[in-house]
């Protein structure tokens, strides 16, 4: 059974799809029977038709509920992710695995489906009970397949990575293995040490501006990039969303990943990191308002980065004579949790809060590490407070970026000290209006909608 949720909440409705959507203009879709009592804020729970319909599609497809006079209508919308499908599909031209790693629920497993139904592959999802009967004897079902074989939810059985090391050194190669997972240490670790060589790693996020459309910037900004939260039918709804994926990621999730941490002290953890977002990491002192050491906050730390659910961005300090940060700076890495775990819930209270400035840093900083990568990409501060919010090295080259929740940023001595000292080759400075202008012969000023700029430059 397939479920697609409309909007949270406890009522559930169980219907079928009618057919081909193709069918009616616009691509909409009659669910059958009716079910004009349905409301926002309800639960749907489609049979395996509505699975088969997105794979047949290869989309990522959300349904909204619409009143209508004789039932209930539900308007598609899609969000294709197709640059990550493209490395996806250059990773398995390259090597015999592939390692999609991401958070729960930012959309691996329809990514998976959509590329297994392209290719007529084998898919196996090893949180259903069918599926893991079905590899009871592991070698048996996987030695005879042909094409892409996809393992979903991999980190359930790390034991599967000897095997797999061993089917992906067969010659002719007989199968491509896309193997998803959300970053455990059993994964992680496993597919280092057994697939060293064969496999290549795919990280994937929530959604990004240049999937949503840059237009669309306030709304992922507030509401974060994992697409339930994102598209769900009103703020309420969202946020709604984050608070329960908030609870399930620390009751079940953290656990099934190998992390054994009591929940209430975890949501402490995060809210208390929510709080200094964007902000130098200090063990000591975050150790010592949860009651614990700093050792054991940072093994807290340590594993919701691990998770994807934060970010901790190392700081540049080679050879520099200055007293420079060397403690990194941390992050959460989707925008929408952390206005959840801070209590921001609509617009109006994100432009309120104390956290806005820091709030706009790390959302903008995300959407460039969504193609620039975390290699080579840093900050830099001087302890007589000189900084860069964001340095990326290519090439040898450095460039820097600053991020400023202004409508006119301008030019800062801390900035000119930053050029000065990292030799920077350009400096770019992000900020929410829509005009880009220079302001300084290697510092331009361009609103978040521009930010393909940087990139090609860059690349």
């Amino acid at each position: 059974m397939a479920e697609h949720v409309v909007a949270l909440g406890q009522t559930e409705f169980r219907g079928r799809v009618a057919p081909d959507p193709s069918e009616y203009p616009a691509g909409k879709i009659i669910i059958h029977p009716p079910a004009h009592h349905l409301k926002y804020g309800e639960r749907v729970v489609f049979e395996e038709a509505a699975s088969n319909l997105a794979k047949r599609y290869g989309r990522l497809w959300i349904l909204f509920v619409e009143y209508w006079t004789v039932g209930v209508q539900y308007a598609v919308m899609n969000i294709e992710r197709r640059e990550l499908g493209g490395q996806v599909r250059e990773g398995l031209a390259a090597r015999p695995v592939v390692a999609l790693l991401g958070p729960r629920q930012c959309g691996k497993t329809t990514l998976a489906k959509a590329l297994t139904d392209a290719q007529r592959g084998t898919y196996f999802d090893l949180e259903n009970p069918r599926d893991e009967r079905r590899l009871e004897n592991p070698l048996l079902a996987l030695e005879g397949l042909k094409g892409l074989v996809v393992l979903d939810e991999i980190h359930r059985r790390p034991d599967l990575m000897p095997l797999l090391r061993v089917l992906a050194d067969r010659r002719p190669v007989a199968c491509r293995f896309l193997i998803l997972g959300s970053a455990s240490p059993e994964l992680l670790r496993g597919a280092s040490e057994s697939l060293a060589g064969r496999v290549h790693f795919v990280n994937m996020g929530g959604f990004t501006l240049g999937e949503t459309g840059a237009d669309a910037w306030k709304k992922l900004w507030l509401r974060g990039g994992f697409p339930d939260s994102f598209l769900a039918p009103n703020a309420k709804a969202s946020a709604k969303w984050r608070e329960d994926f908030i609870q399930t990621f620390l009751e079940r999730d953290m656990p099934q990943l190998g992390f054994r941490f009591p929940a209430a002290t975890m949501r402490r953890f995060w809210t208390m990191v929510a709080h200094y977002h964007g902000q130098i990491w200090n063990g000591s002192e975050i150790g010592a308002s949860l009651g614990v050491s700093h050792h054991a906050a940072r093994r807290y730390l340590d594993a919701l980065t691990g998770a994807y659910m934060l970010r901790s961005l190392p700081p540049w300090f080679v050879n520099m004579g200055k007293r420079v940060v060397k403690s990194p700076k941390v992050y959460l890495r989707d925008s929408g949790l952390l206005h959840a775990l801070l209590g921001i819930d609509e617009a109006a209270a994100l432009e309120a809060h104390p956290k806005l400035g820091a709030s706009w840093e790390g959302f903008v900083m995300e959407q460039i590490l969504s193609w620039a990568g975390e290699r080579d990409a840093y900050f830099w501060a001087t302890h007589s407070r000189a900084e860069i919010d964001l340095m990326l090295i290519r090439k040898g080259r450095r460039w820097g970026i600053e991020i400023k929740y202004a409508d006119a940023p301008a030019m800062t001595k801390s900035m000119q000290i930053a050029m000065e000292e990292l030799a920077l080759e350009h400096v770019w400075i992000v900020h929410p209006g829509k005009d880009r202008f220079r302001i300084h012969e290697k510092v331009d000023c361009i609103g978040v909608q521009h930010l393909p700029v940087i990139r090609a430059m860059l690349e």
